[in-house]
């Protein structure tokens, strides 16, 4: 195996005696070995020793799809996983499928549909759509609305976000929103 891309030496802080193990992954195609707190989450992992902001947390109990990454090909709330729950995984962050020129094709798409507001929750909305066509879901397949069920946007209604969604996944722009023009 190829030396890891990231090793945290540095100890973790701790303010009570508390088991730790070693940890190994990818994260966004880099090697990443450390160790971890047995009770530390994935996003706080991700977030706070790897300095990937993307992913949000706000509700914490996997309900509202800020903290969605791809963990080996599938979306995931991370902030209901441990970081240890994810040895050997490879996962992608915003920050790793994102294309590095700028906006990519489906980052256009929401801009152009207008499918943000703030941006709290925009990550793991593009995380799950770019899971979507990595997997080829048909913009008409009942597996949409699978995939989306557990994201929530407190700033806009999801008719934008929906017709970006069905845009991004192949639906023509008439369609998009539902044979409305």
């Amino acid at each position: 195996m190829a030396a890891p891309d990231w090793t945290l030496g540095k100890p973790l802080r701790r303010e009570w005696d508390e088991s730790q193990t070693a940890l190994r992954m990818t994260v966004n195609g880099k090697q990443v070995q450390t160790v971890v707190a047995d009770r530390l989450l994935l996003c706080d992992f991700l977030r706070d020793n790897l300095e990937l902001k993307a992913l949000k947390v706000a509700c914490g109990e996997g309900a509202c799809g800020a903290c969605t990454i791809v963990i080996d090909g599938q979306p995931a709330r991370s902030c209901t996983l441990l970081a240890l729950q994810a040895e050997g995984a490879e996962i992608f962050t915003l920050e790793g499928l994102n294309a590095p020129e700028g906006l990519d094709q489906v980052q256009q798409i929401f801009q152009q549909q207008h499918a943000l507001q703030c941006g709290y929750c925009t990550p793991g909305w593009l995380v799950t759509v770019y899971s979507m066509i990595k997997r080829s879901i048909h913009p008409d397949s009942p597996e949409v609305a699978q995939y989306l069920s557990g994201h929530i946007c407190r700033c806009t209604g999801y008719r934008n976000i929906w017709t970006a969604v069905r845009r991004a996944l192949g639906a023509a722009m008439d369609e998009s929103a539902g044979g409305e023009k």
